[in-house]
């Protein structure tokens, strides 16, 4: 049994979940996680996958890629996910479909905890703090969006320049983090407050009566 798990992403999210080669065993691994481990946090399609999985929530295909650094509101200050970031704050986002808030916002076992104008939820989460889900890029390196841009224009796609990541948009300039900071904070308070501090001694206590 895990104190905390992470589900991370894949660059599958414009098939069907099911169409997934791997969707079986991944279903597997999130119903064992629900009795076996204590707080997982899903991040990208990671979290897209959770939040279907477990609530039933589905993902939207974008019109057109979303890349880039968006800023955030965050709607939950009392989270102590959130611990230690500013009202607002800069994240990166990288992907092709989304969710919808109206969707997380209808389900009394979620609640959003930041959001952006742009980009839409960021980070949302069961109420029992049991399952996040990061729909963003926390983990990006300075150079892993323009990486993926120039992947992309080099396969001929047609992709937009990562938006508020460039200097001045533009790709031949070297870009800066500007996420760095909450990102750490991110993790370090997932780590600390639902996973250290909360998880039960004896693990064989996971998911008692659920």
């Amino acid at each position: 049994r895990y104190d905390g798990m992470i589900i991370t992403g894949a660059p599958v999210e414009l098939h069907e979940f099911e169409d997934v080669d791997y969707w079986d065993e991944l279903c597997n691994i999130m119903k064992w996680s629900t009795t076996n481990v204590h707080s997982t946090l899903h991040i990208c399609w990671g979290a897209q996958a959770g939040i279907f999985y477990h609530y039933g929530i589905q993902k939207h295909e974008l019109p057109e890629k979303l890349s880039g650094v968006f800023n955030h509101d965050v709607l939950k200050p009392s989270s102590p996910l959130v611990r230690g970031f500013d009202d607002r704050f800069w994240a990166p986002h990288s992907r092709h479909t989304t969710v919808y808030a109206e969707d997380i916002e209808a389900d009394p076992r979620l609640e959003i905890v930041a959001q952006s104008d742009e980009a839409g939820v960021y980070i949302a989460k069961s109420t029992d703090s049991r399952h996040f889900f990061v729909f963003g890029h926390p983990e990006y390196d300075t150079g892993t969006l323009r990486a993926e841009y120039e992947r992309d224009v080099n396969k001929g796609m047609d992709v937009p320049v990562p938006a508020h990541y460039f200097p001045n948009d533009d790709p031949t300039q070297e870009p800066v983090s500007t996420w760095r900071a909450h990102a750490q904070l991110l993790y370090t308070n997932w780590l600390n407050y639902y996973v250290y501090q909360t998880t039960p001694y004896d693990l064989s206590d996971l998911g008692a009566g659920e």
